[in-house]
């Protein structure tokens, strides 16, 4: 089955630093470019950590107030991560300043696992790299979005032929396939109950899909027989998938 690969909603064109560009360079590329990070890479094209706009505040921010007393600022450098703040307050270039380690994903991962490392990193955009590492592209959360951008009617076309011809083997009429933005109805009878887990599996991880509402019943449950009787029952390429639910 196919699912879309972050190499195909990525921006190819990446604005990016180099672990020496000096702090004015940074704040330049991201307003000129009108953008909120980017990545720094290192003169391999390797990623080696990324810059947002909140770094940069935090240079501004932490610079010592020449009126505060000295004992209270002497404090505040006890707070967990005030050596990392005093660290960016005195930065000068983009290695100072970058967060580390950078968060990455590839180019032929699926949006879904991009989508997923972006919810649980909590980040707004993700370098992407190629095979050997190297900087190759840049997503951001708009850019997985698209995939909800697919009619109804390309996702109903895809769940004929991808989940109900090529991999259940069936009739494209076999049962009903509904489509409304973006939630899949499957209605009808199939064979037996594991086509019905596969139809709604495959369903549910097709790009652009919202939700699935499975209408499906089944004539044998073959998940009740025994070895020796499943094998009498006929089958096509399911098994691989029943491997997988």
């Amino acid at each position: 089955m196919r699912y879309d690969k972050v190499g195909s909603v990525m921006t190819a064109d990446v604005v990016r630093a180099e672990y020496g560009t000096p702090f004015k360079e940074v704040a330049r590329l991201l307003t000129d470019h009108r953008i909120s990070g980017l990545p720094v890479v290192d003169e391999d094209d390797k990623v080696v950590g990324v810059l947002s706009e909140t770094d940069l505040m935090m240079h501004q921010a932490t610079v010592p107030d020449p009126y505060e007393p000295k004992h209270r600022a002497r404090l505040a450098e006890l707070t967990p991560g005030a050596k990392r703040r005093t660290a960016k307050s005195r930065a000068r270039t983009a290695g100072g300043l970058m967060t580390t380690p950078p968060v990455t994903v590839h180019a032929d991962d699926t949006i879904v696992q991009a989508a997923r490392v972006m919810a649980q990193k909590h980040v707004e955009r993700l370098p992407v790299l190629d095979e050997e590492d190297r900087l190759v592209g840049i997503v951001t959360r708009g850019d997985l979005l698209r995939v909800f951008l697919r009619t109804d009617q390309e996702i109903r076309n895809e769940v004929i032929e991808e989940v109900l011809v090529r991999t259940l083997w069936l009739s494209p009429r076999s049962i009903d396939v509904f489509v409304t933005e973006g939630v899949v109805t499957l209605a009808g009878q199939l064979e037996r109950r594991s086509e019905t887990e596969i139809a709604v599996s495959m369903t549910r991880r097709m790009d652009g899909v919202v939700d699935v509402v499975a209408d499906l019943t089944y004539r044998l449950d073959d998940a009740r027989l025994r070895p020796g009787q499943q094998a009498q029952v006929p089958h096509g390429v399911t098994e691989d998938w029943l491997r997988r639910l």
